[in-house]
């Protein structure tokens, strides 16, 4: 009974369904292609990966926590170290260096330093003696999710990259930053979008200098900051440029995908069709046109969630989003009721982690976003991303087991 009081059953059970969903639909994606022996058995060896990230999974889980803030920096080094040697002996695929091998395997270490990041960045901000309202603290904090950052896009992968921008934010609020100054470092991303229209830019400007006037901010301030926000909308030309070809296409054709609909704009369009042709209740299992002909790329990593919404409908899309939605609350509430300032933080970047992962997957899966090769948390095929969600949710049933202590 007193185990039973500390295993959180609502975040186990929600994610044991995310993972049975997306073995139904990686069984269904890989089917037909496994019959014919035209390709690898992903079933079979997300099987396996299942059961060692459920094992990292227990390891995680009975860890003492104050482990994750002791070696927090030394796991952050050895992300970094791995980071490097992508780049120096990285196996290639789709273009970029992603993988290295280690005998049997081939592991992406950008996921793994997902969670050191984490851990990294929330002992830092954690102290007591952190302001992340004083600049120097906050530049120093910026830093630490910013290396991998640049180590990842030089692979380059920019989908995987932004993630290490998107946990950022949530962390510092978390900590303690205001949310007047959020607001001021959320500007310049939405100048990076507005400047390629010149209207949208000057609309934008004039409401930050209205944002400035009205908070009371200081005549240095307020310069400062717009001159900085000017300086970002003119660099967006050389921003635009610094990006690979196929980078630059899939934005083009995420704005009109109709342009190119048998090259890259096909993958948007099909998915489309697949989701679309789902219906209420779906076409049924295995029973998918798109799926089982084989129509849709990629379909048992990125776009695995048309397969869903193909074989099994509005339902089985709004069970799957349904799913998410607990996964995340349950998240935002372990880090509200911790007790520890450090796992709290923590908790966040997780949570900010998979949200972003949903959002982006999902978005670009019905057309909404670009196409940028994130995979759906515990649904599309891979190793590395499953292992290091299931340690993630290893930390905050951790977390949940010992909310009580500081």
């Amino acid at each position: 009974m007193e185990l039973y009081k500390k295993i959180d059953l609502v975040l186990l059970v929600t994610v044991a369904g995310l993972i049975a969903m997306g073995l139904v639909a990686l069984y269904s994606s890989s089917h037909t292609a496994m019959v014919s022996g035209e390709t690898t058995n992903y079933f079979l060896k997300q099987l396996v990966w299942v059961f060692l990230g459920l094992v990292a999974m227990a390891v995680v889980y009975f860890m003492p926590h104050r482990w994750f803030f002791d070696f927090a920096y030394p796991l952050y080094g050895l992300g970094l170290f791995l980071l490097v040697l992508v780049l120096l002996f990285g196996l290639t695929g789709m273009g970029a260096e992603r993988w290295i091998r280690l005998g049997p395997f081939k592991i992406q270490p950008s996921e793994f330093a997902k969670l050191t990041t984490i851990l990294a960045l929330a002992k830092y901000i954690s102290s007591e003696k952190i302001d992340l309202n004083n600049l120097p603290h906050f530049l120093i904090a910026a830093l630490i999710p910013f290396v991998p950052f640049l180590l990842i896009v030089r692979q380059p992968d920019l989908g995987t990259s932004l993630v290490f921008v998107a946990l950022t934010l949530p962390m510092f609020y978390w900590a303690g930053l205001r949310g007047s100054n959020l607001v001021l470092i959320v500007f310049p991303v939405l100048v990076l979008f507005a400047s390629f229209h010149f209207y949208a830019f000057l609309i934008l400007m004039v409401l930050l200098i209205v944002y400035l006037v009205v908070t009371n901010r200081s005549l240095r301030v307020i310069v400062v900051n717009f001159l900085g926000n000017v300086l970002m909308g003119m660099i967006t030309p050389v921003l635009w440029n610094q990006l690979k070809p196929y980078q630059q296409n899939r934005i083009k054709i995420f704005l009109r995908p109709e342009t190119d609909p048998r090259g890259a704009g096909y993958q948007i369009i099909q998915s489309k069709v697949a989701i679309g042709s789902g219906g209420l209740f779906g076409k049924g299992f295995m029973q998918g046109s798109q799926t089982q002909l084989r129509f849709l790329p990629e379909q048992h990593t990125d776009f695995i969630f048309a397969v869903i919404g193909e074989e099994f409908g509005l339902i089985g899309v709004t069970l799957g989003l349904l799913l998410f939605f607990i996964l995340l609350i349950r998240g935002i509430q372990i880090a509200a009721m911790v007790k520890n300032r450090f796992n709290g933080i923590v908790a966040i970047g997780i949570v900010t982690v998979f949200a972003f992962q949903i959002i982006i997957n999902i978005g670009m899966t019905v057309g909404l976003l670009p196409v940028t090769g994130i995979p759906l948390p515990f649904l599309s095929y891979g190793g590395s991303a499953l292992i290091t969600n299931l340690m993630m949710i290893g930390l905050l049933l951790n977390f949940y087991r010992n909310r009580y202590e500081y």
